[in-house]
Protein backbone atom coordinates (compact mmCIF):
# COMPACT_ATOMS: atom_id res chain seq x y z
CA UNK A 1 0.00 0.00 0.00
CA UNK A 2 2.56 2.56 1.14
CA UNK A 3 5.00 1.85 -1.67
CA UNK A 4 2.40 2.62 -4.32
CA UNK A 5 1.85 6.06 -2.83
CA UNK A 6 5.38 7.12 -3.77
CA UNK A 7 4.77 8.60 -7.20
CA UNK A 8 7.74 9.37 -9.43
CA UNK A 9 6.77 12.22 -11.75
CA UNK A 10 8.03 13.12 -15.20
CA UNK A 11 10.03 16.30 -14.54
CA UNK A 12 9.93 18.88 -17.34
CA UNK A 13 12.76 21.41 -17.27
CA UNK A 14 13.12 24.36 -19.61
CA UNK A 15 11.62 27.37 -17.86
CA UNK A 16 14.11 29.68 -16.11
CA UNK A 17 11.51 31.39 -13.90
CA UNK A 18 8.37 30.27 -11.99
CA UNK A 19 5.65 28.40 -13.90
CA UNK A 20 2.37 30.23 -13.24
CA UNK A 21 -0.19 28.58 -15.53
CA UNK A 22 -0.79 25.22 -17.23
CA UNK A 23 -3.41 24.21 -19.77
CA UNK A 24 -4.17 20.83 -21.38
CA UNK A 25 -5.78 20.60 -24.80
CA UNK A 26 -8.61 18.12 -25.35
CA UNK A 27 -7.58 14.83 -26.98
CA UNK A 28 -6.95 15.48 -30.70
CA UNK A 29 -6.09 13.06 -33.55
CA UNK A 30 -2.43 13.86 -32.74
CA UNK A 31 -2.75 13.13 -29.01
CA UNK A 32 -3.09 15.87 -26.40
CA UNK A 33 -0.85 18.79 -25.51
CA UNK A 34 0.25 20.81 -22.51
CA UNK A 35 1.10 24.51 -22.68
CA UNK A 36 2.84 26.33 -19.84
CA UNK A 37 3.11 30.02 -18.95
CA UNK A 38 6.08 31.33 -17.04
CA UNK A 39 7.54 34.57 -15.76
CA UNK A 40 10.48 33.90 -18.13
CA UNK A 41 8.28 35.29 -20.99
CA UNK A 42 8.60 32.07 -23.05
CA UNK A 43 5.49 29.84 -23.09
CA UNK A 44 6.24 26.21 -23.98
CA UNK A 45 4.28 23.51 -25.76
CA UNK A 46 4.74 19.87 -24.76
CA UNK A 47 3.41 16.44 -25.53
CA UNK A 48 0.77 16.12 -22.81
CA UNK A 49 1.44 12.46 -22.16
CA UNK A 50 5.25 12.27 -22.16
CA UNK A 51 6.05 15.86 -21.22
CA UNK A 52 8.45 16.06 -24.18
CA UNK A 53 9.21 19.61 -25.31
CA UNK A 54 7.76 20.47 -28.73
CA UNK A 55 8.51 24.18 -28.98
CA UNK A 56 8.71 27.61 -27.38
CA UNK A 57 6.61 30.58 -28.46
CA UNK A 58 9.02 33.53 -28.73
CA UNK A 59 7.88 37.13 -28.83
CA UNK A 60 6.67 38.32 -25.40
CA UNK A 61 8.78 40.90 -23.58
CA UNK A 62 7.40 40.35 -20.08
CA UNK A 63 6.16 37.62 -17.76
CA UNK A 64 3.44 35.42 -19.29
CA UNK A 65 0.63 34.96 -16.76
CA UNK A 66 -1.85 32.81 -18.67
CA UNK A 67 -1.90 30.39 -21.60
CA UNK A 68 -4.43 28.22 -23.42
CA UNK A 69 -4.95 26.09 -26.52
CA UNK A 70 -8.03 26.02 -28.73
CA UNK A 71 -10.26 22.93 -28.96
CA UNK A 72 -8.21 21.38 -31.79
CA UNK A 73 -4.82 22.43 -30.34
CA UNK A 74 -4.09 24.28 -33.60
CA UNK A 75 -3.70 27.69 -31.96
CA UNK A 76 -2.32 28.88 -28.64
CA UNK A 77 -3.06 32.11 -26.79
CA UNK A 78 -1.06 33.88 -24.07
CA UNK A 79 -1.59 36.84 -21.73
CA UNK A 80 1.42 38.84 -20.62
CA UNK A 81 2.80 41.59 -18.41
CA UNK A 82 4.04 43.29 -21.61
CA UNK A 83 0.47 44.68 -21.99
CA UNK A 84 -0.40 42.24 -24.79
CA UNK A 85 -2.26 39.02 -25.47
CA UNK A 86 -0.96 36.99 -28.41
CA UNK A 87 -2.42 34.23 -30.57
CA UNK A 88 0.03 31.70 -32.02
CA UNK A 89 0.05 28.97 -34.64
CA UNK A 90 0.57 25.90 -32.44
CA UNK A 91 1.88 23.85 -35.38
CA UNK A 92 4.56 26.25 -36.65
CA UNK A 93 5.12 28.44 -33.58
CA UNK A 94 4.43 31.67 -35.49
CA UNK A 95 2.71 34.66 -33.92
CA UNK A 96 -0.65 35.16 -35.67
CA UNK A 97 -2.06 38.17 -33.79
CA UNK A 98 -0.97 40.50 -31.02
CA UNK A 99 -3.74 42.32 -29.17
CA UNK A 100 -2.42 45.40 -27.36
CA UNK A 101 -3.84 46.38 -23.96
CA UNK A 102 -3.22 49.37 -21.71
CA UNK A 103 -2.05 47.35 -18.70
CA UNK A 104 -0.89 43.87 -17.63
CA UNK A 105 -3.02 41.05 -19.11
CA UNK A 106 -3.53 38.28 -16.53
CA UNK A 107 -5.93 35.87 -18.24
CA UNK A 108 -7.02 34.60 -21.66
CA UNK A 109 -9.38 31.88 -22.93
CA UNK A 110 -10.50 30.61 -26.33
CA UNK A 111 -14.24 30.17 -26.81
CA UNK A 112 -15.38 26.58 -27.25
CA UNK A 113 -16.15 27.21 -30.94
CA UNK A 114 -12.60 28.69 -31.27
CA UNK A 115 -13.84 31.89 -32.96
CA UNK A 116 -13.30 34.24 -30.01
CA UNK A 117 -10.59 35.09 -27.48
CA UNK A 118 -11.51 36.47 -24.05
CA UNK A 119 -8.93 38.52 -22.12
CA UNK A 120 -8.80 40.25 -18.76
CA UNK A 121 -6.26 41.90 -16.48
CA UNK A 122 -5.26 44.98 -14.52
CA UNK A 123 -7.44 47.27 -16.65
CA UNK A 124 -10.55 45.67 -15.07
CA UNK A 125 -12.08 45.20 -18.54
CA UNK A 126 -13.14 41.90 -20.10
CA UNK A 127 -12.56 41.99 -23.86
CA UNK A 128 -13.82 39.58 -26.52
CA UNK A 129 -11.77 39.50 -29.73
CA UNK A 130 -13.30 38.08 -32.91
CA UNK A 131 -10.50 35.92 -34.35
CA UNK A 132 -12.19 35.92 -37.77
CA UNK A 133 -11.84 39.72 -37.78
CA UNK A 134 -8.68 40.30 -35.70
CA UNK A 135 -8.29 43.92 -36.84
CA UNK A 136 -11.76 44.88 -35.61
CA UNK A 137 -11.93 46.50 -32.15
CA UNK A 138 -12.82 44.01 -29.40
CA UNK A 139 -16.18 43.91 -27.70
CA UNK A 140 -15.85 45.20 -24.13
CA UNK A 141 -18.00 43.56 -21.47
CA UNK A 142 -19.25 45.67 -18.54
CA UNK A 143 -16.42 46.84 -16.27
CA UNK A 144 -15.13 44.22 -13.83
CA UNK A 145 -15.33 45.33 -10.16
CA UNK A 146 -11.66 44.44 -9.66
CA UNK A 147 -8.45 43.50 -11.42
CA UNK A 148 -9.15 40.29 -13.40
CA UNK A 149 -7.26 37.14 -12.32
CA UNK A 150 -8.91 34.29 -14.26
CA UNK A 151 -11.42 33.95 -17.12
CA UNK A 152 -13.31 31.02 -18.70
CA UNK A 153 -16.22 30.31 -21.06
CA UNK A 154 -19.17 28.05 -20.26
CA UNK A 155 -22.69 27.14 -21.46
CA UNK A 156 -21.56 26.78 -25.10
CA UNK A 157 -19.99 30.24 -25.06
CA UNK A 158 -23.14 31.96 -23.76
CA UNK A 159 -21.63 32.74 -20.34
CA UNK A 160 -18.20 33.92 -19.23
CA UNK A 161 -16.67 33.57 -15.80
CA UNK A 162 -14.14 35.87 -14.16
CA UNK A 163 -12.42 36.17 -10.80
CA UNK A 164 -10.53 39.11 -9.31
CA UNK A 165 -7.09 39.49 -7.75
CA UNK A 166 -8.17 41.89 -5.04
CA UNK A 167 -11.59 40.57 -3.94
CA UNK A 168 -13.46 37.32 -3.38
CA UNK A 169 -16.16 35.80 -5.55
CA UNK A 170 -16.64 34.37 -9.03
CA UNK A 171 -18.63 36.54 -11.42
CA UNK A 172 -20.72 35.03 -14.22
CA UNK A 173 -21.55 37.29 -17.15
CA UNK A 174 -24.18 36.84 -19.83
CA UNK A 175 -22.27 37.26 -23.10
CA UNK A 176 -25.28 38.67 -24.95
CA UNK A 177 -26.16 41.42 -22.46
CA UNK A 178 -22.63 41.91 -21.09
CA UNK A 179 -24.02 42.01 -17.53
CA UNK A 180 -23.22 40.01 -14.38
CA UNK A 181 -25.97 37.44 -13.87
CA UNK A 182 -24.61 35.71 -10.77
CA UNK A 183 -21.82 36.03 -8.22
CA UNK A 184 -20.55 32.94 -6.37
CA UNK A 185 -19.50 34.29 -2.97
CA UNK A 186 -16.13 33.35 -1.47
CA UNK A 187 -14.27 34.81 1.51
CA UNK A 188 -10.89 35.04 -0.18
CA UNK A 189 -9.77 35.96 -3.69
CA UNK A 190 -10.30 33.07 -6.14
CA UNK A 191 -6.89 32.18 -7.56
CA UNK A 192 -8.07 29.31 -9.77
CA UNK A 193 -11.40 28.59 -11.47
CA UNK A 194 -11.90 25.59 -13.75
CA UNK A 195 -15.03 24.48 -15.61
CA UNK A 196 -15.20 20.66 -15.58
CA UNK A 197 -14.93 18.80 -18.87
CA UNK A 198 -18.60 17.72 -18.75
CA UNK A 199 -19.70 21.28 -17.90
CA UNK A 200 -21.28 20.25 -14.59
CA UNK A 201 -18.98 21.87 -12.06
CA UNK A 202 -16.93 24.98 -11.49
CA UNK A 203 -13.91 24.15 -9.31
CA UNK A 204 -12.46 27.09 -7.37
CA UNK A 205 -9.52 27.60 -5.02
CA UNK A 206 -9.79 30.48 -2.56
CA UNK A 207 -7.50 30.80 0.45
CA UNK A 208 -7.30 27.37 2.07
CA UNK A 209 -10.59 26.11 0.58
CA UNK A 210 -11.49 24.20 -2.57
CA UNK A 211 -15.14 24.56 -3.62
CA UNK A 212 -17.27 22.86 -6.26
CA UNK A 213 -20.23 24.78 -7.67
CA UNK A 214 -23.10 23.61 -9.85
CA UNK A 215 -22.22 25.24 -13.18
CA UNK A 216 -25.86 25.43 -14.28
CA UNK A 217 -27.77 26.42 -11.13
CA UNK A 218 -24.78 28.05 -9.36
CA UNK A 219 -25.36 26.37 -6.00
CA UNK A 220 -22.43 25.30 -3.79
CA UNK A 221 -22.08 21.50 -4.09
CA UNK A 222 -19.00 20.82 -1.93
CA UNK A 223 -16.52 22.83 0.10
CA UNK A 224 -13.36 21.21 1.45
CA UNK A 225 -10.82 22.80 3.79
CA UNK A 226 -7.21 22.26 2.73
CA UNK A 227 -4.14 21.73 4.93
CA UNK A 228 -2.56 24.97 3.63
CA UNK A 229 -3.29 27.95 1.38
CA UNK A 230 -3.93 26.49 -2.07
CA UNK A 231 -3.46 28.40 -5.29
CA UNK A 232 -4.96 25.92 -7.74
CA UNK A 233 -7.30 22.92 -7.91
CA UNK A 234 -8.49 20.60 -10.68
CA UNK A 235 -11.25 17.98 -10.80
CA UNK A 236 -10.55 14.53 -12.32
CA UNK A 237 -12.43 14.70 -15.66
CA UNK A 238 -13.60 11.11 -16.25
CA UNK A 239 -15.24 9.97 -13.01
CA UNK A 240 -15.15 13.22 -11.06
CA UNK A 241 -14.41 11.28 -7.89
CA UNK A 242 -11.16 13.02 -6.93
CA UNK A 243 -9.39 16.33 -7.29
CA UNK A 244 -5.85 17.61 -7.09
CA UNK A 245 -4.73 20.76 -5.26
CA UNK A 246 -1.42 22.57 -4.85
CA UNK A 247 -0.25 25.60 -2.94
CA UNK A 248 2.27 27.21 -0.68
CA UNK A 249 3.56 24.08 1.09
CA UNK A 250 5.11 22.77 -2.19
CA UNK A 251 3.16 19.50 -2.09
CA UNK A 252 0.71 18.26 -4.70
CA UNK A 253 -2.16 16.50 -2.99
CA UNK A 254 -5.01 14.33 -4.29
CA UNK A 255 -8.31 14.33 -2.39
CA UNK A 256 -11.58 12.40 -2.51
CA UNK A 257 -14.27 14.60 -4.12
CA UNK A 258 -17.08 13.38 -1.83
CA UNK A 259 -15.35 13.30 1.56
CA UNK A 260 -12.41 15.67 1.11
CA UNK A 261 -10.07 13.01 2.54
CA UNK A 262 -6.48 13.06 1.31
CA UNK A 263 -5.73 10.13 -1.02
CA UNK A 264 -2.13 10.93 -1.96
CA UNK A 265 0.55 13.50 -1.25
CA UNK A 266 3.26 14.06 -3.87
CA UNK A 267 6.49 15.71 -2.80
CA UNK A 268 9.13 16.92 -5.23
CA UNK A 269 8.73 20.62 -5.95
CA UNK A 270 11.21 23.02 -4.33
CA UNK A 271 8.87 26.01 -4.25
CA UNK A 272 5.17 26.83 -3.90
CA UNK A 273 2.87 25.17 -6.44
CA UNK A 274 1.14 27.80 -8.59
CA UNK A 275 -0.97 25.61 -10.89
CA UNK A 276 -2.32 22.06 -11.14
CA UNK A 277 -4.34 20.54 -13.97
CA UNK A 278 -5.67 17.06 -14.81
CA UNK A 279 -4.99 15.70 -18.29
CA UNK A 280 -8.12 15.32 -20.47
CA UNK A 281 -8.30 11.55 -19.86
CA UNK A 282 -7.59 11.80 -16.14
CA UNK A 283 -4.64 9.38 -16.36
CA UNK A 284 -2.18 12.03 -15.15
CA UNK A 285 -2.04 15.55 -13.75
CA UNK A 286 0.56 18.28 -14.06
CA UNK A 287 1.85 20.79 -11.52
CA UNK A 288 3.80 23.99 -12.14
CA UNK A 289 5.89 25.63 -9.46
CA UNK A 290 7.94 28.60 -8.31
CA UNK A 291 10.95 26.28 -8.86
CA UNK A 292 10.52 26.61 -12.66
CA UNK A 293 9.66 22.95 -13.26
CA UNK A 294 6.54 21.16 -14.44
CA UNK A 295 5.93 17.73 -12.94
CA UNK A 296 3.56 15.23 -14.54
CA UNK A 297 2.23 12.66 -12.06
CA UNK A 298 0.54 9.39 -13.08
CA UNK A 299 -2.89 9.06 -11.47
CA UNK A 300 -2.63 5.26 -11.40
CA UNK A 301 0.35 5.26 -9.05
CA UNK A 302 -1.36 7.29 -6.36
CA UNK A 303 -4.70 5.47 -6.43
CA UNK A 304 -3.45 1.85 -6.47
CA UNK A 305 -5.08 1.40 -9.87
CA UNK A 306 -2.49 -0.73 -11.65
CA UNK A 307 -4.36 -1.19 -14.90
CA UNK A 308 -4.69 2.56 -15.36
CA UNK A 309 -0.99 3.06 -14.71
CA UNK A 310 0.10 0.31 -17.10
CA UNK A 311 -2.41 1.44 -19.70
CA UNK A 312 -1.02 4.94 -19.82
CA UNK A 313 2.56 3.66 -20.12
CA UNK A 314 1.56 1.50 -23.07
CA UNK A 315 -0.01 4.48 -24.82
CA UNK A 316 3.06 6.70 -24.59
CA UNK A 317 4.83 5.24 -27.64
CA UNK A 318 1.86 5.74 -29.92
CA UNK A 319 1.38 9.34 -28.88
CA UNK A 320 5.06 10.12 -29.38
CA UNK A 321 4.82 8.94 -32.98
CA UNK A 322 1.57 10.82 -33.59
CA UNK A 323 3.05 14.01 -32.24
CA UNK A 324 6.17 13.92 -34.41
CA UNK A 325 4.24 15.69 -37.17
CA UNK A 326 3.74 18.68 -34.88
CA UNK A 327 7.39 18.71 -33.86
CA UNK A 328 8.65 18.65 -37.47
CA UNK A 329 6.62 21.75 -38.35
CA UNK A 330 7.86 23.79 -35.39
CA UNK A 331 10.60 26.20 -36.54
CA UNK A 332 12.02 28.19 -33.71
CA UNK A 333 15.24 30.14 -33.26
CA UNK A 334 17.89 28.34 -31.20
CA UNK A 335 15.86 25.15 -31.12
CA UNK A 336 19.05 23.12 -30.89
CA UNK A 337 20.39 25.29 -28.08
CA UNK A 338 17.18 24.90 -26.07
CA UNK A 339 17.40 21.14 -26.37
CA UNK A 340 21.06 21.16 -25.31
CA UNK A 341 20.20 23.36 -22.33
CA UNK A 342 17.41 21.03 -21.35
CA UNK A 343 19.66 17.98 -21.57
CA UNK A 344 22.35 19.75 -19.56
CA UNK A 345 19.85 20.60 -16.82
CA UNK A 346 18.65 17.04 -16.61
CA UNK A 347 22.15 15.61 -16.20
Amino acid sequence: MDKKRVAVPLVCHGHSRPVVDLFYSPVTPDGFFLISASKDSSPMLRNGETGDWIGTFEGHKGAVWSCCLDTNALRAATASADFSSKVWDALAGDELHSFEHKHIVRACAFSEDTHFLLTGGMEKILRIYDLNRPDAPPREVDKSPGSVRTVAWLHSDQTILSTCTDMGGVRLWDVRSGKIVQTLETKSSVTSAEVSQDGRYITTADGSTVKFWDANHYGLVKSHDMPCTVESASLEPKNGNKFVAGGEDMWVRVFDFHTGNEIACNKGHHGPVHCVRFSPGGESYASGSEDGTIRIWQTGLSTNDESDSNGSIAKVKVTAEEVSRKIEGFHIADEGKSKEKEEAREE
